[in-house]
């Protein structure tokens, strides 16, 4: 550890006046003068409880502004600090921190929380933790699927041979989440249906505990086909839509206006 002990600067106010020689130990871990600016302040540390009468000691932070290229807004700590009884200062830390007008990173976010439906592309691999909620162990049936009939059921499935299978909060999830997007109940085209998929003859109902609530549509022809909907969502390619022709109405083959609001006029 660095040590100042120059007689001039001894004495219980060193390290609130030692401005020089924290800046000496500043310049030290910089590596050159250039690199450090001017005194910004100096702060006192709060002294632990010790017992009234005995001596303090004291510990200031001395702050410089740092001229290191590509730190705009850091700044140069540098704590002194005088052990109790002592007249000698010694350098207690020197580090360089950021200020409040500093340029920081974005905090870093694990990758599989950044990963967003749709980023995997053709070659990627996105291996599942090992404490996913959403997959349970597929081989036993003392663990947290125990009491979940629904998971026991997928877990047994014959001749499948998977180590995990999906707990009962990652079919809840999967399931709100299909049931909130495009081939939902909420959807505009399911709004407008003439019939909901579970009345359809190309609806494809999926096997386990999700079959009472989704299918796969089958229809060439729909927009979902070959997608799994929900049984409330529906379309206009339903196979009991019927679209009854009226003897009685006129087919329109030409433009027709209506000219009750304005006049016309001709050449």
């Amino acid at each position: 550890m660095a040590q100042f002990s120059d007689p001039a600067d001894a004495g219980s106010d060193v390290p609130s006046t030692a401005v020089e020689q924290a800046r000496a130990a500043a310049v030290e871990t910089a590596g050159s003068p250039d690199l450090v600016g001017e005194h910004l302040g100096a702060t006192p540390e709060a002294p632990s409880a010790v017992p009234v009468g005995e001596d303090l000691g004291e510990v200031v932070t001395h702050s410089f502004a740092s001229r290191l290229p590509g730190y705009v807004g850091w700044y140069w700590a540098v704590t002194l600090a005088r052990v109790p009884g002592e007249e000698q200062v010694t350098v207690d830390e020197v580090v360089l921190l950021p200020g409040e007008q500093a340029l920081l990173a974005p905090a870093w976010v694990p990758w599989h929380e950044r990963l967003r439906p749709g980023d995997l592309s053709v070659g990627d691999v996105l291996p599942s933790t090992e404490d996913d909620p959403r997959l349970v162990p597929g081989y036993t049936t003392d663990d947290d699927s125990a009491d979940d009939p629904e998971g026991s059921v997928v877990a047994s499935e014959v001749g499948l041979g998977r180590e995990r299978v999906m707990s009962r909060e990652g079919r809840e999830e999967t399931a709100a989440r299909w049931s909130a997007g495009e081939f939902g109940p909420r959807s505009a085209m399911a709004r407008q249906a003439p019939g909901p998929c579970g009345t359809c003859g190309f609806f494809l109902p999926l096997a386990g505990s999700l079959r009472h609530g989704f299918g796969a549509c089958g229809n060439v022809y729909a927009p979902a086909d070959g997608r799994v909907v929900t049984v409330d969502y529906g379309c206009g390619a339903h196979s009991q839509a019927t679209l009854a022709a009226d003897d009685a109405t006129e087919v329109v083959r030409s433009a027709r206006y209506d000219t009750g609001t304005f006049d016309v006029l001709s050449d």
